[in-house]
């Protein structure tokens, strides 16, 4: 496993230089928009040496543009994530529970906001993003560690920053797409636009179902091979279906964008999710499909109300939303007697009111000040009625909880020459009744105007607050939790050499150390349920490293590659729970300790060829890291490829695509028990009209 390790990271040894952007957001729109349209690879002039963003002083963000998040329009953000970063994500299947964790840390440890709003379950501290489809995001981001401290607290790993943006439409537009794969699996994507001078009208809707039952090697069962005389003469794993795994998920996502041509946009953002999906059986249960419904359904809606001004020297903003989710989950199973029987059943309604206010103002080129004041109400209702609980019919469970959570920040950042910037930033939130304040510095230093050599370094202070099913859930919750703190610490290079029309690299790479105090982990009771307690302290190191290739081969000929790479030990370093206990000192479970992803873009006229490239080493599934059957998972290579062919008629642009998903039929689990796909085929055909533009 180590030297298989080691081969990947020798292989991607560029990739210890992180691909990172020097020029302004308005030159990269200009010259490349065009091409991302249609999916090419941009060759971006690299000057000499560039005014750095005084907003980016010290940070280290990994930027993904257009043409990431629509190269496989099937995709969910997890699976964007998978093949274009550093993080963990954490999947149970297609159309199943994916969370994502940078550094070594937890899931609940990513804060995620959606146009500003945290969307966050405040039940959980962590968001689905299965439930994400890329085709809704026009803009995504990574905020590493202590980075994330300038958008908001609580993301003891980092931010995800997802966003949406006006369509830019010029009268009306359409964009139709028919996606059709094995285990009779159907994706369709609509978009309508409409825009002048002032007002910009976007609605997509995504509808994907699935039967979802690919055939797997369940290797947690094994099955005797008899001679006639009963003697057992061989063994094998079964071949199985994926039992119960079918989905159906509908979204709609409504844009309005005014535009008053003073300085002024108002925006109003609506995005409505119904899912209905089975949760397929595990590899460890005998019973038949039909003798089990496994199914969890969910209705949510996000909206947001925004209004920006913008003058030369200043800027301020606000926003007003409002998420509205209801969840239920359904165990039934029949007993032996032909009738299903209700096992469990779990409803949950969550209600947050958001507001938001924030300003900007630069004096000179030497200053930048910030402001920014938020606020989240959240309203819970959870209720539980497990069969085993039951007492005299009355086994319902849960709680009903409100909690306000209040964020604020300042910050002040400096860069007295083009060589030196520093900042500071000021944190004080607010969940429930408790307070911490949060700080951090960043300072970054223009090594080598040739090359664009620039040294990063941070330090921050943060905290995370326990959830609410970490403190009220029934039976476990525990009211007497600390918050979770931690300091991290950073240094890191990157540089970005090019010629304009001939190619463009850029990379960098950092080094990160964060102690973790009072971490919260669930862990079983003697009564037979698993409460959360504050273990000590975890620490989490190592680095990640990015790499960003664009070269023009020939004429028409374009190529594309990027890649990262994680080594993120993340250690129990706290004290041990009883004498028995052996995770101190031990890697966290289902936390990968190297990773690494790679991506290749070869592009000729109107043709694309994409090849796509995940690895996770071995990944433990208990404390004490044991290398048992079902103690760890063993490390897997994740390859996806695609081809796509671009048509132009007079009256529309027509596009065909293949994809092999699993290219090599990897047999793998991202989590215990729980089968991925082997390999599998998509379709995909999609019509813009070109009827109702102006000319």
């Amino acid at each position: 496993m180590e030297k298989r390790a080691l081969l990947v990271a020798f292989l991607l040894f560029p990739a210890l230089l992180a691909a990172q952007e020097i020029k302004p957001a308005s030159t990269r729109e200009t010259g490349a928009a065009a091409w991302r349209e249609k999916g090419v690879v941009a060759i971006r002039e690299v000057p000499v040496w560039g005014q750095r963003p005084m907003k980016s002083i010290g940070v280290q963000e990994t930027k993904f543009d257009s043409v990431v998040l629509k190269e496989n329009i099937a995709l969910s953000i997890a699976d964007v994530l998978t093949f274009n970063s550093s993080i963990f994500v954490k999947q149970y299947g297609r159309a199943t529970l994916s969370t994502v964790s940078f550094r070594g840390t937890g899931p609940s440890h990513t804060q995620v906001t959606w146009n500003g709003m945290r969307i966050n379950n405040p039940m959980l501290g962590m968001t689905d993003f299965s439930m994400i489809p890329s085709y809704f995001i026009d803009d995504a981001s990574l905020l590493h560690g202590t980075s994330s401290v300038n958008e908001t607290g609580g993301g003891l790993g980092g931010l995800v920053k997802l966003s949406t943006a006006p369509a830019a439409a010029d009268g009306f537009g359409l964009q139709y797409i028919q996606g059709i794969g094995m285990y009779r699996t159907f994706d369709e994507f609509l978009r309508l636009t409409w825009g002048d001078e002032r007002w910009q009208v976007s609605t997509r809707a995504v509808y994907q179902s699935s039967a979802n039952d690919y055939k797997y090697r369940n290797r947690d069962k094994k099955i005797n091979v008899y001679d006639d005389d009963m003697n057992i003469i061989g063994s094998y794993y079964p071949v199985e279906r994926n039992k119960s795994g079918a989905f159906d998920d509908v979204h709609v996502l409504q844009e309005v964008y005014y535009n008053t041509g003073r300085g002024d946009r108002f925006g109003l953002n609506a995005w409505y999710v119904n899912s209905n999906r089975e949760l397929a059986l595990l590899t460890t249960d005998y019973a038949d499909d039909m003798q089990v419904e496994n199914r969890q359904r969910e209705h949510t809606l996000r909206s947001i109300a925004s209004w920006d001004h913008y003058r030369t020297d200043w800027k301020v903003a606000a926003k007003a939303g409002y998420i509205h989710t209801w969840m239920a989950y359904d165990y039934r199973r029949d007993p032996g007697n032909g009738i299903m029987t209700s096992m469990t059943r779990s409803r949950s309604k969550i209600d947050t009111f958001y507001g938001q206010a924030e300003g900007e103002y630069t004096v000179g080129d030497k200053w930048l000040f910030t402001a920014n004041i938020s606020v989240h109400q959240h309203f819970v209702k959870s209720a539980d009625k497990n069969v085993i609980l039951q007492e005299g019919g009355k086994g319902i469970v849960g709680y009903d909880k409100g909690r306000i959570e209040l964020d604020g920040s300042v910050s002040a950042k400096w860069r007295p020459t083009q060589r030196i910037g520093m900042s500071v930033v000021l944190r004080e939130q607010m969940y429930g009744t408790k307070w911490a304040t949060v700080p951090a510095f960043f300072a970054d230093y223009l090594l080598s105007k040739r090359g664009n050599i620039v040294a990063k370094a941070s330090v921050s202070r943060n905290y995370r607050f326990p959830t609410l099913n970490d403190l009220y859930f029934l039976p476990g919750g525990n009211t007497g939790l600390k918050n979770e703190s931690g300091f991290q610490y950073e240094a890191g290079l990157s540089f970005a050499v090019g010629k304009e029309g001939t190619y463009t690299l850029s990379g960098s790479a950092s080094w990160y150390d964060q102690h973790i105090d009072d971490w919260i982990l669930w862990l079983p009771t003697a009564k037979g349920f698993f409460s959360p307690v504050n273990i000590k302290k975890v620490h989490a190191y190592g680095v990640e490293a990015q790499a960003d290739l664009a070269v023009v081969l020939a004429k028409e000929l374009k190529l594309g590659l990027n890649g990262t790479f994680s080594w993120s030990p993340s250690i129990n370093e706290g004290e041990p729970m009883s004498p028995a206990d052996q995770s101190v000192g031990k890697q966290l479970p289902y936390e990968p300790e190297y990773s690494a992803t790679a991506t290749g873009r070869l592009t000729y006229r109107s043709w694309g060829l994409l090849y796509q490239f995940c690895y996770y080493s071995e990944r433990y599934t208990m404390s004490s890291n044991d290398i048992t059957l079902t103690g760890s998972l063993t490390p897997y290579l994740m390859s996806n490829l695609s081809l796509e062919k671009g048509f132009t008629f007079r009256w529309a642009d027509l596009s065909l695509k293949g994809t092999i998903n699993n290219l090599f039929n990897e047999e793998y689990l991202s989590i215990l028990s729980r089968p991925m796909p082997r390999m599998n085929v998509e379709f995909f055909i999609g019509i813009k009209p070109k009827g109702g533009k102006r000319k």
